[in-house]
């Protein structure tokens, strides 16, 4: 999986973390912390449902890229892996979505 496009991209974000704010965007939204990353994740979530209850896929994509770029950013900032998301989607796989969610509520 190292050649995946979201490992590839994980490692871009990791680097950022030392970069100059002034001349990075993704180094900008760590100085700014978890708050300010946490709204770019709902405001692109918001938006990639906007899309998607218009019906545009084109758009829908690109504001789903824009997410899980977002998303990547928060997991970078709080120290997941995309390794760490991928195995638990993989324990979860052929498990019954309402099984599993109840089995988080106990």
């Amino acid at each position: 999986m190292a050649h995946h496009i979201l490992e590839q991209l994980y490692k871009v974000l990791q680097e950022r973390k030392g970069a100059d704010p002034q001349s990075s965007y993704v180094a900008s939204l760590y100085a700014k912390g978890t708050k300010k990353i946490t709204e770019k994740v709902l405001e692109e979530a918001a938006e990639a449902v906007e899309e998607a209850l218009k019906g545009d896929k084109t758009r829908l994509q690109e504001e789903s890229a824009d997410l899980l770029f977002h998303l990547m950013v928060l997991w970078v900032e709080q120290g997941i892996t995309p390794e760490d998301v991928f195995n638990v989607l993989e324990k979860r796989l052929g498990t019954s979505g309402h099984a599993e969610k109840a089995s988080r509520n106990k």
